[in-house]
């Protein structure tokens, strides 16, 4: 099955690139979630436009990532949230959360969707969360989730 991906999918590509995938992942999970679209010759003319809008999101050069991947290593993340008695939190944790933590402390706005969680976050105390700002560097923040 031929898809044009819409948002960015681990191990597959990028948004705007055409793959070819098997048709249960396309159909059962890709097309579902709005990760990607069916391949036409109309949906073709999209990838410009998705391709545009994927740039003005990306950081642009590998040394303004690095920059970047300097700043949250250095940064000190407080996330409050609600939690029971025992230290377990009434939910979990989002990517927008934590986008929504760091740029709080002081650290760069980040996509939600770069950010890579692991095992949910479920429990109070410190948590190591990944941010994949360019192709060729990840950065780790530590989280501090505390009851609030």
């Amino acid at each position: 099955m031929k898809l044009i991906l819409t948002n960015e999918v681990s191990g597959l590509g990028a948004p705007g690139d055409v793959v070819e995938v098997k048709d249960g992942y396309g159909r059962n999970y890709l097309i579902p979630r709005g990760f990607a679209i069916r391949w036409t010759r109309g949906g073709e003319k999209q990838i410009e436009s998705i391709k545009k809008a994927r740039d003005a999101r990306e950081i642009r050069d590998l040394g303004t990532a690095k920059e970047v991947a300097g700043q949250l290593g250095a940064l000190k993340v407080k996330l409050a949230t609600r939690a029971g008695d025992s230290g377990r939190l009434f939910g979990s944790v989002t990517t927008g959360d934590i986008a929504d933590a760091v740029k709080a402390a002081g650290g760069p706005i980040l996509d939600r969707r770069r950010i890579e969680i692991i095992n949910p976050i479920k429990s109070v105390g410190s948590h190591k969360v990944s941010v994949k700002l360019h192709p060729e560097v990840s950065a780790s923040v530590d989280v501090e989730v505390v009851a609030g």
